[in-house]
């Protein structure tokens, strides 16, 4: 016997135990059929039997592992309802919405946790300036994660860890405390629920013709939640203090994980372009880190986010420095977010008619005329509403048209890891305005200085950003049988 598979087969049957029939089976006959059986079992053709029925098993076991998971789960997105997806885009622009409004508001507890804590603003700034550094240096990963995992677990792990971060700010009694909370909770918090992993959503969502305004959309109705979370927090803060403000945002944060959940419909999307599916996430972003223009356009985002965060964490301190009410900084706030629901789907519309990189261009450029026109003057409250509705029309209209450069240049597949290492430039940027803010207040006393640096690299971009190099990578346009005619660069 070498237990080759006919030696096997002509081996003689395994005895049963008791046999076929089981009724009148004697004593004498029970025992014999036991020892026949251990005979059996000792032999060379039980032995041979055991290994390859063995062997048969592992190799069944392994063909098991080797076949790669079937994905008949995934779905077209021309399969999807209307109903499906209006939930999936429509639980992004919540998440959203709330995700970004109430951290837009924060600065309006500054002067109240600094009064009680017992910390300075520079200490107060820090934490904010951390967390948008966390925020940015986290995006990329969090993005390879939902692209590779998708984006449910992304999103609601991200509203779990926000809530935690809100619940420590109400027992914080230091600076350490509320670095913890705000700085590195809610900075991981944003990685997984803001700009970034919602247009990914959308994007996935709807189809190429409609791909800009849709992301223009959901960025509008994101807006939303500063008009709501401002005005909310400023009247809680005046009537019940800082403390009961924080706990209704911890009641808003909890609004956010259905809307996480529903959002996360997209992971059954199958994407339909070709472009990026033969790639790794090492060679998209090698790629992109040799295109011209994603580094450009990258490096300008480093001006979006120090002027948008110097804005919204330290308005509120220089209107009260002015002696103005601080209903008037709050108000302030929620009209910048209300404007931006125009200003994101115009510009999102827009980008699906005109050069995105254009358009990108002239908003850093207006926005840098209006700070300085704002500055040059003292504030009134007509004035700093007029000035609110003009940053609000242009506040996150970069969104949609950032995000759609970098999947006209690199295609759909990476985009959220590409649009998170994009993202980290402005984080830096908004680390730099949150911080650098605080400081050159409590270094000279006043904020001239600060302003005038934020215009002035602010122009400077916005020149880069139209000069920008918008030909698509000879991959897309291999994998999309694009022709690249000048005409089609210069829609970009």
């Amino acid at each position: 016997m070498h237990g080759s598979e006919t030696d096997v087969r002509v081996t003689p049957p395994r005895p049963s135990l008791l046999g076929r029939r089981t009724r009148g089976v004697s004593a004498y006959a029970f025992l014999r059929r036991m020892r026949d059986m251990l005979e059996y079992r000792l032999s060379a053709g039980g032995i041979a039997s055991r290994i390859t029925g063995s062997r048969l098993k592992d190799k069944q076991a392994m063909n098991r592992s080797a076949t790669p998971p079937r994905r008949c789960d995934l779905m077209k997105q021309t399969d999807l309802s209307r109903a499906q997806g209006w939930a999936i885009l429509g639980g992004a622009a919540v998440m959203l919405s709330l995700a970004m409004g109430m951290r837009q508001s924060l600065g309006l507890f500054q002067p109240h946790m600094i009064r009680d804590i017992g910390i300075t603003a520079a200490d107060f700034s820090l934490a904010l300036a951390v967390q948008n550094i966390l925020w940015g240096a986290t995006q990329p990963f969090v993005g390879m994660l939902a692209d590779r995992y998708g984006a449910r677990l992304v999103m609601v792990g991200g509203v779990l860890i926000y809530v935690v971060g809100l619940a420590l700010s109400v027992v914080a009694t230091s600076a350490w405390l509320l670095m913890l909370g705000w700085g590195i909770c809610i900075g991981l918090a944003l990685s997984c629920t803001a700009s970034t992993i919602a247009m990914t959503v959308a994007s996935r969502t709807v189809s190429a013709a409609k791909r800009s305004v849709a992301m223009g959309g959901v960025s509008a109705v994101g807006s939303l939640g500063l008009t709501l979370a401002s005005p909310m927090a400023q009247s809680l803060i005046t009537s019940g203090g800082w403390q009961a403000a924080v706990v209704a945002f911890v009641g808003l944060a909890a609004v956010m994980l259905p809307a996480a959940w529903f959002a996360g419909g997209a992971d059954k999307i199958k994407i339909d372009s070709g472009a990026g599916a033969s790639q790794s996430v090492s060679e998209a972003v090698r790629e992109a880190a040799g295109h011209s223009g994603y580094v450009v356009m990258a490096l300008a985002f480093f001006v979006c986010g120090l002027q948008l965060v110097f804005l919204t964490t330290h308005l509120p301190t220089y209107l009260a420095i002015c002696g103005l009410d601080p209903t008037v900084g709050a108000n302030a706030l929620a009209l910048i977010g209300l404007f931006n629901v125009a200003g994101s789907y115009l510009f999102g519309w827009l980008g699906g008619r005109h050069s995105k990189r254009a358009l990108l261009g002239g908003i850093y450029v207006l926005r840098s005329l209006f700070i300085a026109a704002y500055f040059l003057v003292p504030p009134s409250p007509a004035s700093t509403l007029v000035f609110a509705a003009a940053m609000g029309t242009l506040w996150l209209g970069v969104i949609p048209l950032l995000n759609g450069l970098v999947v006209h240049l690199f295609g759909l597949r990476y985009m959220a890891t590409l649009s998170g290492i994009a993202f980290f430039s402005h984080q830096v940027g908004s680390f730099v305005g949150a911080w650098g803010g605080g400081v050159i207040f409590s270094m000279l006393g006043s904020y001239d200085a600060a302003w005038q640096w934020a215009v002035g690299v602010g122009i400077l971009a916005g020149i880069a950003q139209m000069m920008m190099n918008t030909r698509p990578t000879a991959r897309v346009g291999r994998e999309q049988g694009l022709t690249l005619r000048p005409a089609t660069q210069a829609r970009s």
